[in-house]
């Protein structure tokens, strides 16, 4: 059976496409070069202090992104359009490789997981009937394949899943390459994110896009939120449980279908016939 990769890179593209638009342009923030922003502290009014008192827009993006760059897990929850298509996705991951979440389209919906370096997929029926016709399955062989997977997980080799979507430093390192992407950002209203103050800095494009990155006025300066308005891939992505364990168990080995094995088979069948 040929492997759901296509599936498994729209879905990554999904979790980072929204961060990378994010990412901003690296500026001098001129305060000695410390890459963390201060613990707010009250003033004799008790008033809280500003820790972005004095950065621009751009400098305060660029500090959510160099925060962000430094965490030892994050989890990203929200949803995005991506060629045309509307796409849930809620996913949890370490810098060791270790991730769990969900994601799903139209009704197709998909657990993923990846521990000890093997990613493990359980989709429901229509995601597997859906992904084996995209694959140039027949109706026919992609109701068997969804009949067989019925309830159960997918091993899948290290080479036909996009190790990408649980490298975590290579994810959030993404938020970086297109630097002119963050240049020339405003100030908007500050806001809350799931409770937490945050500093909302905007970037609205020429073609109609307009992006808004939500960063954390309170503890670490973590991008806490990313909307976007507009443009091929709008949408929202909100970034929570910053460096909290990940916790990922493999499935139960009469629980799981190795791919491998039934790509093995179904070369000995087309050899046969």
């Amino acid at each position: 059976m040929a492997a759901n990769r296509r599936l498994l890179v729209s879905a990554m593209v999904c979790a980072t496409a929204i961060a990378g638009l994010s990412a901003c342009s690296k500026s001098d923030s001129g305060n000695g070069g410390s890459g963390a922003a201060k613990e707010p502290t009250a003033t004799a009014s008790s008033k809280p202090v500003d820790p972005f008192k004095g950065l621009s827009a751009d400098q305060i993006a660029d500090k959510g992104i160099e925060t962000t760059k430094g965490a030892t897990s994050l989890r990203m929850a929200g949803r995005v359009k991506t060629d045309g298509d509307l796409m849930d996705v809620d996913f949890a991951v370490d810098d060791k490789g270790t991730c769990t979440g969900t994601m799903g389209t139209d009704g197709a919906t998909a657990e993923l997981l990846q521990t000890d370096d093997v990613m493990y997929m359980k989709g429901n029926e229509k995601f597997w009937t859906s992904m084996g016709k995209e694959e140039g399955s027949s109706g026919e062989e992609a109701a068997g394949i969804a009949e067989m997977l019925k309830g159960r997980w997918m091993k899948i080799p290290a080479d036909e899943g996009p190790g990408e979507m649980c490298d975590l430093k290579g994810m959030v390192s993404d938020m970086d390459d297109d630097k002119s992407e963050r240049t020339g950002m405003t100030k908007g209203p500050d806001a809350e994110v799931n409770g937490v103050p945050a500093a909302v800095v905007v970037k609205k494009k020429a073609d109609g896009e307009t992006i808004e990155m939500y960063v954390a006025k309170e503890g670490k300066p973590y991008l806490l939120k990313v909307h976007v308005v507009g443009g091929d891939e709008p949408g929202t992505m909100v970034f929570s449980d910053y460096d909290k364990p990940v916790k990922a168990v493999a499935p139960p080995a009469d629980e799981v279908v190795d791919m491998e094995k039934l790509q093995g088979l179904g070369d000995q069948g087309a050899g046969a016939a």
